[in-house]
């Protein structure tokens, strides 16, 4: 299986981040809906696996599914770009500035709202025969999480805003090292173990990611969950948007454009005098001469 080096892979990093920001308004749109509806359909299933299995490994073992998919059909989550378009305002390609990175990921941000909140209204109606009956247990469970993850954070005050803050930070920095470890390899089963792995891990953990969170708490609003919009943006979505941009910025794509794309200069190894090269050793004991007669 190939295997690309840190080095390489930052390169592949930049070109990825402004091959983005040049991306014409409707292929961004069309990414960023078809990503948001891919991963939270991921979620679903992930959600619905726990319910009926009453085994929360399982459903992280198998969420990623989604996020596999979406990356391999080249299509774009807000978490990605986070890390990705900076690089190339860094590395000063062509076209890449502040106004084209915003630009990029408002435009990522609406596609994915939009493709999120599409799978939570077919899914609401799916859970509840179209708004028929009430919801199923798996919706009542998505129910509980839009609850839980608003007002029980409400509920702890300014600890619960920094909680959520630093899960967000936690969630991208596994999320955006899925993203990326996609480039780590030209093979197809290298790159689907590679995103896997460190997408299991937020998933399981219990993070906050902006995208998955707009198809719970919408999903939990139109369900009949207990909590308000202003709730949902306030102590949730809002500060899980800026953990995530903190987690993919800070601590991985800066990270890695510092130590293998802007590597400081190696450090010249100091030379002791017993090791410095010295003449040649004298004779240490008399040696014969012949003598001509």
């Amino acid at each position: 299986m190939s295997y690309v080096k840190p080095a390489d892979l930052v390169g592949r990093m930049i070109d990825a981040g402004a091959g983005k920001l040049l991306l014409s308004t409707r292929d961004t749109l069309i990414r960023g809906f078809m990503g948001g509806a891919l991963l939270t359909l991921g979620a679903a299933f992930a959600v619905t696996v726990t319910v009926q299995t009453g085994q929360p490994l399982l459903g992280a073992l198998l969420f990623p599914i989604g996020f596999i998919l979406l990356y391999l059909l080249g299509y774009d989550l807000l978490t990605g770009v986070f890390t990705l378009a900076p690089l190339a305002l860094l590395a000063r390609r062509p076209g890449a500035s502040v106004r084209s990175i915003l630009r990029n990921w408002g435009l990522v941000f609406v596609g994915n709202f939009a493709g999120a909140f599409t799978v939570a209204l077919v899914m609401a109606i799916c859970f509840t025969y179209a708004f028929s009956t009430a919801p199923n247990e798996v919706g009542l469970a998505i129910r509980e999480i839009g609850h839980g993850r608003t007002v029980g954070y409400a509920e702890h005050g300014a600890g619960g805003m920094l909680t959520l803050f630093l899960r967000g930070v936690l969630c991208n920095v596994m999320v955006s090292t899925g993203v990326i470890a996609a480039m780590m390899s030209d093979a197809l089963i290298s790159k689907v173990i590679a995103m896997w792995m460190p997408v299991m891990l937020f998933f399981s953990m219990g993070f906050e990611h902006s995208v998955v969170n707009m198809f719970l708490f919408p999903s939990g609003l139109l369900l009949g969950a207990d909590f308000t919009i202003g709730d949902y943006l306030v102590w949730n979505e809002i500060p899980t948007v800026l953990g995530n941009l903190v987690g993919g910025v800070v601590f991985v794509g800066l990270v890695l454009y510092a130590t293998h794309h802007r590597t400081a200069p190696a450090r010249v190894p100091a030379v002791s005098p017993a090791a410095s090269p010295a003449a040649a050793p004298a004779p240490t004991s008399a040696q014969p001469v012949a003598v001509v007669r």
